[in-house]
């Protein structure tokens, strides 16, 4: 017995790429949460991680701090005229 509905075609190899270059973002931010939850639970320790990856790691940190407060500052000039 044959199924009637054709197989979806699969997506291009760029497609693809571009797919996964969108998705990496994602779950870099997701992975960045998942180390933080499990550092303030006490399952790991940021020292735990190489010298190569705690700076990467503060980097990231530093620089999400820094656009979270570029933004703040936007939403508060936006009340004033």
């Amino acid at each position: 017995m044959s199924d009637p509905t054709p197989a979806p075609e699969a997506p291009a190899p760029d497609e693809e790429r571009e797919h996964l270059s969108r998705t990496d973002a994602d779950l870099a931010r997701i992975t960045e949460d998942l180390i933080d939850i499990l550092i303030a639970r006490g399952v790991i320790q940021f020292t735990d991680f190489p010298a190569p990856a705690q700076a990467k790691l503060l980097q990231r940190r530093a620089s999400r701090a820094a656009l979270s407060r570029r933004l703040q500052l936007l939403d508060d000039d936006q009340g004033v005229i």
